[in-house]
């Protein structure tokens, strides 16, 4: 039986704390959360029924040498995982994080310095790789010869999106941006897909639509936060938090401990993330990426296309193919945050040269849980029993670097307006 420990008992927690106490309960035992606030990891003993200790995040260490813990899930503020990895290393344990593994190059190196230095493992939670989707494209790669380049479009829209601009991702500080917090998911998805390394990144974006700046485009609503603001009221951007049990237990009810605003206002000032990015990347091989995220769109999805010596990969996503009304004030994810009029398609084509195009059936793929990949991602990360991987899906350390690297590097050249070379950041090589 192996002893877990999570410590960040925010939103995310709920899925391995599920996961734990639920459907691998027979291999695996939580015994002790940490959070610098103590309402949030009470919320979970009572939704769980769970008899278990909860610990100051002060007084982690003490709480991994006491409950003799095997595993540390981290799931706390981006900014902190760095903290947390180490210490749980430097105690003997292994170590599970939610990406991003680190919000910049320095914490990376302590990160991998560490494993290195004590032997743990550090895995990281890049679930786009289960995706049954994203598996089958890893499959028929091979079809389409040699890869020349990939077009790559992320869509959030504005339901999903305007949520990283009421909380503390909104500071780039906390969360590296959305090139670092968002779209390190699909940076790694594409190292993965080409078995590649990313080597020179330019990158163009700015701050357009959410924010001080985005009042101009006639939104804005003038409250601070949206809980018992009456400006707040029929704002489709405002989120509800009283309206969600989830929401206002964790977040709502725990303000007094901490002072932390879970739904503040997308146009009220603070804002230091970016909202529409364009970024170039080179791989080692020489195949390239343009690549291109948006947070306020009117549908959600992807799109991202594949050029090959023998033919073209297409797989579109549509997950919502708009933001309901009625469902605009929720979370995404949050019971109630899909409406039945919001429509979903998927399609995954192969073009080979000279012969019709073929589209490639995939089962398995579920408009919930990030495609079904929760459920998957969540037995081999913690069974020891899970059944082996061909497809090399499990992501390490260097797999989490690879990912905060193009992003690290997108951002730094949208700082300067220069190309950037990864390994100026940080060569991984040398620290292998």
């Amino acid at each position: 039986m192996t002893r877990f420990a999570l410590v960040g008992a925010g939103a995310r927690a709920g899925m391995f704390i599920r996961a734990l106490t639920t459907d691998h309960a027979d291999v695996a035992e939580l015994v002790a959360l940490a959070d610098t606030n103590p309402a949030r990891p009470s919320v979970y003993l009572k939704r769980h029924n769970l008899d278990i200790p909860i610990y100051q995040a002060a007084d982690f260490s003490e709480m991994l040498k006491r409950e003799r813990v095997d595993v540390v899930i981290v799931t706390t503020v981006d900014r902190f995982h760095e903290r947390y990895l180490v210490a749980a290393m430097e105690a003997g344990c292994d170590a599970i994080t939610e990406k991003p593994m680190t919000v910049d190059a320095e914490s990376c190196r302590r990160i991998l310095d560490a494993q290195r230095r004590t032997g743990r493992s550090v895995r990281v939670t890049f679930n786009y790789r289960y995706n049954p989707l994203h598996e089958a494209v890893k499959r028929e790669l091979a079809q389409i010869g040699e890869i020349g380049s990939v077009h790559f479009e992320w869509l959030l829209d504005v339901r999903h999106g305007a949520d990283y601009f009421r909380r503390w991702h909104r500071d780039k500080a906390n969360s590296g941006g959305l090139l670092v917090h968002k779209a390190g998911h699909h940076f790694d998805l594409v190292n993965w897909w080409l078995d590649d390394t990313p080597a020179q990144v330019f990158a163009a974006g700015r701050l357009f639509f959410y924010g001080e700046q985005g009042r101009r485009h006639g939104y804005a609503r003038d409250y601070d936060r949206a809980h018992g603001a009456a400006a707040a009221e029929g704002d489709p951007f405002a989120l509800r938090m009283a309206d969600e049990p989830a929401m206002r237990e964790l977040y709502l009810e725990a303000e007094q401990h901490d002072g932390y605003h879970r739904d503040q206002n997308v146009f009220a000032p603070g804002v230091t993330i970016e909202d529409d990015m364009a970024v170039l990347v080179k791989y080692a091989t020489g195949a390239s990426m343009s690549y291109h995220l948006t947070a306020y769109a009117p549908w959600e999805g992807y799109r991202v296309m594949f050029n090959g010596s023998k033919g073209r990969l297409e797989l579109e996503v549509v997950e919502t193919d708009h933001v309901a009304p009625a469902a605009a004030a929720g979370v995404k994810g949050e019971p109630g945050s899909l409406s039945d009029a919001e429509r979903g398609t998927r399609r995954l084509l192969l073009r080979p040269f000279w012969a019709p195009p073929r589209e490639i059936t995939v089962d398995g793929y579920s408009r919930q849980g990030h495609g079904g990949a929760d459920v998957r991602m969540l037995a081999d990360l913690i069974r020891p029993d899970a059944p082996p991987d061909p497809l090399g899906r499990g992501a390490t350390a260097v797999d989490g670097a690879r990912a905060l690297l193009t992003g690290l590097a997108a951002n730094e050249s949208l700082a300067t307006g220069q190309a950037v070379n990864v390994h100026d950041l940080l060569d991984l090589e040398e620290i292998r």
